[in-house]
């Protein structure tokens, strides 16, 4: 039985108004996360409206990350002492205005703006939905919820390869990513309307600022956060299993496909939805495994790390001109575990950290995968213009962050551990406390 799935004292009642409530939440990231992605199947377009190479195009996505990456640790702090429905509707505002002006630009310099709006709007979408999660369902339901939030957010990428890459190529740059927009001022609206941040008699305890002020209260959030093991491990995890199929779907999977493996634009464009419909598949498993098997979190993730490299390296190493169909089809594949793998990040950081801390913690926990694409794509564009385009010799970068992030978890993953089973012997402790003081009573 996974600990934890005993109903705790105080948990949220969960039912079909709190799927409506969290649903609603999850409609704004799947919007997020179809503009966020709208450039993975654009790369090519945009090289050419702009006249850009491949260090410049890569600068699109490195800088929308980055915003997002940088925005994480502020929008957790805004979403434990805002609440989630004003960090949601702001995000709204911001992805829904870059996506507009990205449709408008005609000029590198306003895209690049445009991209970085779209990010810091972006980056408070993912958190803002764990947090109505929880705020809305029992604590057993945590990492299945996470999951399927996650999967919801692999359908937004979904609607960019097959819906948004036949308009591009239909109704031209402005009128999809124009008409792309008005799903953002859909989910605003709705938003502003109807999204409660908790269920009536579930309010959170007021958040304690501390001696110094709000200034004390986010040293305070952060440094408590940062301290616990499983947040640093959770980080990690986070870090070393998202980022090979971010890249790869963000930006460099389709000329990767097309200029290196000779592949027409239909069929790479099928193979990056095959990415995304393993990761919507592998998503409702892993959250099945892991709600009732808190154990198997570290296997699966490191089990999802080792099989990434393998058919990462298989790729890069294989003798021949281009790659077999098979092969290709087995990595994408593969690369669909990557997100499900990284949201087994926040099952770490989450018992390690309080409710009212619980922004704070996923933030930091966010950041790294962000970071590790960051790095990746930035590394991915420049060996590719020093080698002229040899793409096996620049996605080789990948293994350098998968050691880094392998050697960090090893290292936090028996100190993570100790630190939860102290908490669960507590917890126990406490339980069995409690009861003492009731014989006797008439209540």
């Amino acid at each position: 039985m996974s600990q934890g799935a005993a109903a705790l004292p105080g948990d949220p009642p969960g039912g079909r108004r709190a799927a409506a409530v969290w649903g609603l939440g999850v409609g704004v990231y799947f919007v997020a996360i179809i503009f966020r992605t709208s450039l993975g199947v654009a790369g090519i377009d945009a090289a050419e409206r702009f006249h850009i190479n491949a260090s410049a195009l890569s600068t699109f996505s490195i800088l929308q990350l980055l915003v997002y990456a940088g925005m994480q640790i502020p929008v957790g702090l805004m979403v434990d002492r805002l609440g989630t429905k004003k960090v949601l509707a702001l995000g709204a505002v911001l992805f829904t205005a870059g996506q507009l002006a990205f449709a408008l630009s005609h000029t590198y310099g306003t895209a690049l703006a445009s991209r970085a709006l779209l990010g810091c709007g972006d980056a408070m979408t993912f958190i803002s939905v764990l947090r109505l999660g929880a705020r809305w369902f029992p604590a057993r339901r945590g990492p299945l919820i996470a999951q399927v939030a996650a999967l919801f957010g692999m359908a937004g990428n979904l609607v960019s390869t097959m819906v948004l890459a036949r308009l591009l190529h239909g109704a031209g740059w402005t009128a999809t990513f124009g008409g792309s927009a008005a799903a953002g001022v859909l989910v605003l609206i709705l938003t502003l309307l109807f999204l409660k941040d908790h269920p009536e008699g579930h309010e959170p305890p007021p958040a304690a600022h501390g001696d110094g002020g709000g200034k004390g209260f986010v040293r305070q959030q952060i440094t408590r956060a940062w301290r616990e093991p499983g947040t640093r491990l959770g980080m990690w995890v986070h870090f070393t299993t998202q980022f090979p199929a971010m890249v790869f779907l963000l930006l460099w999977g389709m000329p990767f496909l097309v200029e290196a493996e000779g592949l027409a634009r239909g069929t790479a464009g099928l193979l990056l939805t095959v990415v995304v419909l393993s990761n919507m598949a592998v998503g409702l498993v892993y959250g099945q495994v892991i709600a009732r098997h808190h154990a198997a979190r570290l296997p699966l993730a490191l089990g999802t790390v080792g099989a990434t490299a393998l058919l990462w390296a298989a790729v890069a190493a294989w003798p021949g001109a281009h790659a077999p169909m098979w092969l290709l089809v087995t990595e994408c594949v593969v690369l669909g575990a990557c997100g499900p793998a990284s949201m087994i990040g926040f099952d770490f950081a989450r018992p390690a950290n309080p409710p009212e801390r619980q922004g704070t913690a996923s933030g930091i926990v966010n950041m790294g995968g962000f970071i590790a694409s960051i790095t990746t794509l930035l590394a991915v564009g420049v060996l590719l213009d020093a080698t002229g385009d040899d793409y096996r010799v620049a996605f080789c970068s990948v293994f350098v962050l998968e050691a880094l992030g392998l050697s960090q978890i090893l290292r936090l993953r028996t100190r993570a551990q100790r630190r939860e089973q102290e908490r669960v012997v507590a917890s126990r402790v406490e339980t069995v406390h409690v009861p003492a003081v009731s014989p006797g009573s008439t209540a």
